[in-house]
């Protein structure tokens, strides 16, 4: 937290696909993992989503 206002705040770290982990410690490892299976868990409930929207549009229009 900024002591004051015209302090600029650092930005959230942010994982990028392909960078040197060697820079990293254990404990940022460790969050980026916790971040990164959430985000994995978030994708695959979108994923799951649609495709129940699709399945479901696929009956309505199926010819008999």
């Amino acid at each position: 937290m900024a002591i004051f206002d015209d302090e600029p705040t650092k930005p959230k770290r942010v994982h990028e696909i392909g960078q040197d982990l060697s820079l990293l410690s254990v404990g940022e490892l460790e969050e980026r993992i916790v971040q990164l299976t959430a985000e994995i868990e978030r994708l695959q409930a979108e994923l799951k989503s649609k495709g129940s929207t699709k399945a479901a549009a696929e009956a309505l229009f199926r010819r008999n």
